[in-house]
């Protein structure tokens, strides 16, 4: 079924406590319908011209594309990173039943 009123976003952050705060926040705002908090994982990068590397949180979040800009703007009031990976992508096809229920839950 298509489904491209739905995304997921992914943001990444480096304290899992603070990554279930950031999630329970966006649930209980109904910005989010789940977060799934994957991790650690190995994250390399350039930052201020060097190469870095670090353990983060992968954050996985369903939600409603309608709703996009006011989650980017809540992680980011959130999240300590000075650029937060925040990163979006539609969900091209979904389970029908757990399309009713992201509905449900951000309702």
């Amino acid at each position: 079924m298509p489904a491209t009123k739905y995304i997921q976003v992914q943001f990444t952050i480096d304290d899992k406590n603070l990554a279930e705060e950031i999630a329970k926040t966006l649930v209980e705002e109904k910005l989010a319908a789940c977060v799934q908090i994957i991790g650690p994982v190995s994250s390399i990068y350039r930052w201020q011209g060097k190469i870095e590397q670090s353990n983060e949180f992968l954050c996985l979040v369903k939600t409603k594309k309608s709703l996009y800009s006011k989650l980017e703007q809540r992680i980011k009031a959130l999240h300590p990173y000075e650029v937060p990976e925040i990163i979006s992508v539609d969900i091209v096809g979904i389970e029908l039943k757990y399309s009713n229920w992201i509905r449900d839950s951000l309702e």
